[in-house]
């Protein structure tokens, strides 16, 4: 077992001004080698990005760094779902197009609506229903704002695309293959979120805010007199606004999940559920037992309709399985690495192996058992700050 090579990480350097000119999406490896030509050549041209805007004070403030560094700047604004209401998409189209024309910005709204009802709403679904916990904020960035937004840049002959995440890209020159990092401020660091960006949307996207803090960008909206400037920040799942995702699930599909058994760790009865797809694991609210201790969710049989609950102990686990890699510093894991692992968003980054196992698969091993690994949810890995690849998880074991 070998450690994975910090000195690589230390030619990682920052290139936050990553020059290629905008081509027809290319196998990486075809793709790679052209990069590295383009890489010899200084071009006087002057770079076209189309600035993905949400209406927030992030990408407003992302659209006016890029401006500043001289790009010729478009804004656009996905119109994704309206599942807070017409009213709602419209203020935020509203707040986007309000800073746009301060900045003289040419404005698009892009209805990808389909585009997400099929990718991200009806996965969220799927995945509930066969029992896992989905992220959709990262099947958003896997399909829709680093995949179909770069292509209607393409198609608007853009160079690059911007959002305002808070991550940094950098480019590994003793390799030649670009790499995610952490952004400066760790309280907004989304690198988690954008674990399955590939090597040719790396190439073609910038993150202006991933070296500021969150108080920065929003000091720089404010001299800049954008109008969104104190507008809060979205937290929850943004077709789920109250939470409730049982009600979603039952309101999207139309169907009256049944009820079920709660079921001890012996695999006795001790209540009932209102639905075995509303619960996910380590969850405590809304399992109406008084069984002298606090229980959790440790458990879920689709197939048998019971979900499983425990004390806290029972929800720690030493290792994961997950399939669907993405890796930063080679296409594919070869031989066991020494990393940091987190199983969710707000997870401290805990110590871990990970090994590479058949099917493209790997299994993660971390030094101390870990609470509530959840199936769906993705594990990310890093090397310091930078990211080494992420995954789905598939399950939770001890070993």
């Amino acid at each position: 077992m070998v450690e994975f090579s910090k000195e690589k990480s230390a030619k990682c350097n920052i290139n936050s001004d990553i020059s290629a000119n905008f081509v027809p999406l290319l196998s990486p490896a075809k793709y790679g080698r052209l990069l590295n030509k383009e890489r010899q050549v200084t071009s006087m041209a002057q770079k076209k990005a189309l600035i993905g805007m949400s209406g927030g004070v992030d990408s407003s403030v992302a659209a006016y760094l890029t401006m500043q560094r001289g790009y010729d700047c478009i804004g656009a604004t996905m119109l994704l779902h309206t599942c807070q209401g017409e009213k709602n998409a419209a203020q935020n189209i509203a707040d986007a197009n309000s800073v746009a024309q301060r900045l003289g910005l040419a404005f698009h709204v892009l209805n990808l609506q389909d585009e997400f009802k099929s990718k991200v709403m009806d996965n969220f679904v799927a995945c509930y229903e066969s029992g896992l916990t989905p992220n959709p904020c990262i099947e958003c960035n896997r399909h829709l704002k680093f995949d179909a937004f770069l292509q209607q840049a393409q198609k608007l002959g853009c160079d690059y695309i911007v959002t305002g995440h808070y991550a940094q890209i950098c480019l590994d020159s003793s390799t030649g293959r670009y790499r995610l990092k952490k952004a400066v401020d760790d309280n907004k660091d989304q690198s988690y979120f954008l674990y399955p960006l590939t090597q040719i949307q790396l190439a073609h996207t910038l993150f202006p805010l991933g070296s500021l803090t969150k108080a920065q960008a929003r000091e720089i909206a404010q001299e800049q007199g954008f109008g969104n400037a104190k507008k809060r920040d979205s937290q929850d799942i943004c077709f789920v606004p109250d939470g409730d995702y049982l009600a979603f699930l039952q309101r999207y599909t139309g169907k009256a999940y049944p009820s079920g058994a709660l079921l001890d760790q012996d695999g006795r009865v001790v209540g009932h559920h209102n639905g075995a797809v509303g619960y996910t694991i380590g969850q405590r609210k809304g399992l109406g037992l008084a069984m002298g201790q606090p229980v959790y969710v440790c458990g879920k049989d689709m197939a048998a309709n019971t979900v499983t609950v425990g004390a806290d102990e029972h929800l720690y686990h030493k290792a994961l399985r997950a399939d669907n890699w993405n890796w930063f510093p080679f296409d594919t894991l070869v031989q066991p690495i020494r990393v940091t692992a987190k199983a969710r968003s707000r997870m401290t980054d805990q110590s871990a192996w990970v090994y590479p196992e058949e099917n493209g698969t790997a299994r993660v091993v971390f030094d101390q058992p870990q609470r509530a690994i959840t199936p769906g949810q993705a594990v990310v890995l890093y090397d310091g700050d930078f990211v080494v690849g992420g995954g789905t998880i598939t399950m939770a074991f001890d070993c």
